[in-house]
C-alpha cells in the first residue's frame, strides 16, 4: 500500500476506530465519516460529519482515496432493512465514481446456521432477514467487481471482543454485572463452543486486504482464536483483571419467547439465537496463510477486553 495514501473510513465504532488508528500509525491520510463527526479522537485522523447514505456526498469525500472502508454497524437490528440498502448502494456508487477500493467489514450472518466450522469461500445460505441483507450486499458488490465497475473485498468476523466493544458485544456486555460478582445471563447455551474476533484483528485484516489486489473480489475471515464457550470467555476476561468467575446462566426460553411477542428487538434477537444454541465456529486458516497473519494471543485479547470496556 502506498505511503501517505488517502483512506476514507465510514463508521467510528470499535472496528472503524481501530482501522483508522492502524492507518494513521502507518503514515496515511485518514478521514473518518460519521453522522455527528464527533469520533474518533485519534491524532492525525480527520473527522467529517456526513450522511454516508448520500451517494453524492460520499462520492465527493472519496475522491482521491485509495480505499473506502465500510465499517458501519447499525446496532439496532430493527432498522437494518431501512438503513442498509441505501447505505450499501451509496458505498458502491462512491467506490465506482472515485476508483477507491471498497473494503467491507462484515459478519458471519450471511452464512446462516452451519453444522460445521465456517470457512472462506463457502456459500451464503442465510434465510433470516439480517443474514440475507448482509449476503445480498456482498452478492451485489462481488457482481460489480467481476464486471469491472468497482474493486471490492469483504472481511468477516465473529462476535467482537477487544477494546471499545461495550454493550454491542456479548462478552463485554456482561462485564459491569460480572465485576460485581453477580450472575451473568446470556442468550442460548453458555456451554457451546463459539468463535470470538478481536476488533484489532478485524482492523488488521481490513488494512491488509485493502493493499492486496490478489485478495479483491473475495471474502476473508479475520484471524481468530480457537472457540471458547460464553462461560469460558467471560471467566477468562474476568481472570485477566484479577476477578473471580461468576455463575453464567441462560435466559429461560419462556422469557425470551414472551419478550419476542411484545418487543421487536427481542424478536430479532431470537431470530439469531441459533448462534448460541449450537457450536458456532469460524475457521480463518486460509486468511492466516494468505496474509501471513495470526490472531492476537487469547490472553492479550482478554486483557484488551477487560481494560477497554
Amino acid at each position: 500500500m502506498t505511503k501517505t495514501a488517502k483512506h476514507l473510513v465510514v463508521g467510528a465504532g470499535p472496528v472503524g476506530t481501530e482501522t483508522a488508528r492502524l492507518l494513521a500509525e502507518a503514515g496515511h491520510e485518514v478521514v473518518v465519516v460519521t453522522r455527528s463527526g464527533a469520533r474518533p479522537d485519534i491524532s492525525g485522523v480527520g473527522k467529517v460529519a456526513a450522511d454516508a447514505s448520500d451517494a453524492n456526498t460520499l462520492t465527493s469525500l472519496s475522491l482521491g482515496a485509495t480505499a473506502l472502508y465500510n465499517c458501519a454497524n447499525p446496532a439496532d437490528y430493527t432498522i437494518w432493512e431501512r438503513v442498509w440498502p441505501p447505505l450499501a448502494e451509496s458505498l458502491l456508487t462512491a467506490a465506482e465514481s472515485s476508483g477507491a477500493t471498497l473494503v467491507t467489514a462484515s459478519s458471519l450472518y450471511g452464512y446462516g446456521p452451519c453444522s460445521e466450522p465456517m470457512v472462506e469461500g463457502q456459500a451464503d445460505r442465510a434465510t433470516d432477514r439480517k443474514g440475507r441483507i448482509r449476503a445480498d450486499m456482498w452478492v451485489e458488490a462481488r457482481s460489480r467487481h467481476h464486471v469491472g465497475r468497482v474493486r471490492a473485498v469483504e472481511v468477516r468476523g465473529s462476535d467482537y471482543v477487544g477494546a471499545g466493544v461495550g454493550s454491542n458485544g456479548h462478552i463485554p456486555r456482561q462485564l459491569p454485572t460480572a465485576r460485581k460478582g453477580r450472575t451473568a445471563w446470556v442468550m442460548g447455551s453458555p456451554d457451546q463452543p463459539h468463535t470470538w474476533t478481536d476488533v484489532i484483528d478485524m482492523a488488521r485484516t481490513l488494512v491488509a486486504v485493502a493493499g492486496r489486489e490478489d485478495s479483491w473480489g473475495q471474502v476473508w475471515h479475520a484471524p481468530s482464536n480457537p472457540p471458547r464457550t460464553q462461560r469460558e470467555a467471560l471467566t477468562d476476561v474476568l481472570a485477566a483483571e484479577g476477578k473471580p468467575a461468576v455463575a453464567v446462566r441462560s435466559y429461560p426460553r419462556l422469557v425470551t419467547a414472551v419478550g419476542g411477542r411484545v418487543s421487536r428487538l427481542m424478536r430479532e434477537l431470537n431470530e439469531m439465537a441459533y448462534m448460541f444454541e449450537r457450536p458456532y465456529e469460524m475457521s480463518s486458516s486460509r486468511t492466516q496463510e494468505f496474509l501471513g497473519m495470526a490472531p492476537t494471543p487469547w490472553p492479550e485479547v482478554c486483557r484488551r477486553t477487560a481494560d477497554g470496556n
